[in-house]
């Protein structure tokens, strides 16, 4: 049997708008084929929780709505932000001297400053924050879902999965570095795309479009998600003469619960 890895804490954002054809739609991206994890899959922005988001987890001055949330809820709420912001440009944040949420121009000005510098870690998400008198919106964030890499996978993920409204007019662009293409798509369309073999989904992006499709607009997507009981999904792997084969708990409401799979990505 092979020898399993801790699992990373994680965390990845739904980042969603309402469409033109009543559809909404979700902000994803193509992961670089260069990159060691799902490299060339169709995505939402996200990544690991590092040391840096718990420094800012003990600035309580640099975020706002975390009230009620645990150390570890915050960092992974923080990483979820930060990484979207990395990856998009998208920024959900606030003006910490009025309140009031950082409009599509302020926040392509600090991207335009220090989104590379912050990718290339030159600067830390904490001193861009502090710098620009910003606090990170946490409760815009609701969760939507909790998965664990399998065990005996190389690479394993403790990861949060958030639904977010996008900022009106933030329409979010790629950063060339860990993805090289972007797009605003209906969860509809991204799943017929990967049964297709237009797109390359992993196995947990799939099963949560699949379950995104059903509602019709973001506010009922967010009512839906806040009403949600959140039950952790590690799918037991087994192979059979086909590939393999993914198991997950039915609680966890998705679409069924023994999946055939030809590889796990």
């Amino acid at each position: 049997m092979a020898e399993t890895s801790a699992s990373r804490p994680a965390s990845t954002i739904l980042l969603l708008r309402d469409g033109a054809a009543r559809e909404i739609e979700v902000f994803m991206m193509v992961r670089h084929h260069q990159i060691e994890f799902n490299s060339g899959a169709l995505v939402f922005p996200g990544g690991s929780v590092d040391a840096g988001d718990n420094e800012i987890v003990a600035r309580a001055d640099l975020y706002s709505g975390g009230e009620g949330l645990s150390e570890a809820d915050r960092g992974f709420r923080i990483a979820a932000i930060r990484e979207t912001f990395e990856e998009s440009g998208i920024l959900l944040a606030r003006s910490r001297d009025t309140g009031a949420p950082v409009d599509a121009k302020r926040a392509g000005e600090i991207a335009d400053a220090h989104r590379v510098a912050l990718n290339e870690h030159k600067i830390s998400f904490l001193s861009i924050l502090a710098d620009n008198g910003l606090q990170l919106a946490l409760d815009t964030l609701v969760p939507y879902a909790h998965w664990i890499t399998p065990e005996g996978m190389p690479k394993r993920f403790d990861t949060w999965f958030f639904l977010a409204a996008a900022p009106p007019d933030q329409l979010g662009a790629h950063d060339g570095r860990e993805s090289t293409d972007s797009i605003w798509i209906s969860p509809r369309e991204a799943v017929e795309g990967g049964e297709s073999g237009r797109f390359k989904l992993p196995f947990p992006t799939t099963r949560n479009l699949i379950r995104l499709a059903k509602q019709p607009s973001v506010s009922a997507a967010l009512e839906h998600a806040r009403g949600l009981s959140i039950v952790t999904v590690m799918p037991i792997m087994t192979k059979t003469e086909t590939g393999r084969q993914l198991r997950i708990p039915r609680d966890a409401g998705y679409d069924g619960e023994v999946f055939e799979v030809g590889a796990v990505g």
